[in-house]
């Protein structure tokens, strides 16, 4: 359990370095902007530049969202503790509180770069993919839940049913 700690720990703490890393002047507005304008053209694809602008900020919108996703999905496994696989509302909570706070320290880092700008909306969106994560996990773990629970039922169950749809 202490290695699962510990690597739970290390791997939230790596994703959160490569959120930090998004943050600097490398993944800049002009850069995400190049890369999409060498994808469209490797897929042979011309669009006009105001579908260009759309396409540019909803990506960038989305890694938002989907950076902070994986982030509270790894900070949950991080404050699991020892019941590793069991939802805990409590904890869904302070992996989303966790998200949001780290979300307004890399805003704020973006605001001492010079080519990024910060944005609270931007926070919003980091803390809705936060949430997003949990309710994803706590849709899985009810589903998850759901199958391991179904019992076969017995000969004298379905005999019932049977009786039940017969009289019907």
């Amino acid at each position: 359990m202490r290695l699962r700690t510990i690597l739970a720990w290390a791997t939230t703490l790596v994703w959160a370095a490569f959120i930090f890393e998004l943050s600097t002047a490398t993944f800049s507005s002009s850069f995400t902007a190049w890369l999409l304008g060498q994808l469209l053209r490797l897929m042979h694809l011309e669009v006009t530049p105001a579908v260009f602008a759309t396409l540019h900020h909803l990506i960038r919108k989305l890694a938002h969202l989907t950076e902070y996703m994986i982030f509270s999905l790894l900070l949950y496994h991080c404050f699991e503790g020892t019941r590793p696989h069991e939802w805990r509302t409590r904890l869904a909570f302070w992996a989303i509180l966790a998200a949001a706070l780290y979300s307004l320290t890399d805003e704020y880092h973006q605001s001492l770069v010079r080519e990024r700008t910060a944005s609270l909306i931007d926070c919003g969106i980091d803390t809705a993919g936060a949430a997003l994560g949990m309710l994803v996990l706590y849709g899985h773990e009810r589903v998850f839940h759901a199958k391991n629970n179904r019992t076969p039922a017995s000969s004298e169950s379905m005999a019932e049913m049977k009786k039940g749809a017969a009289g019907l």
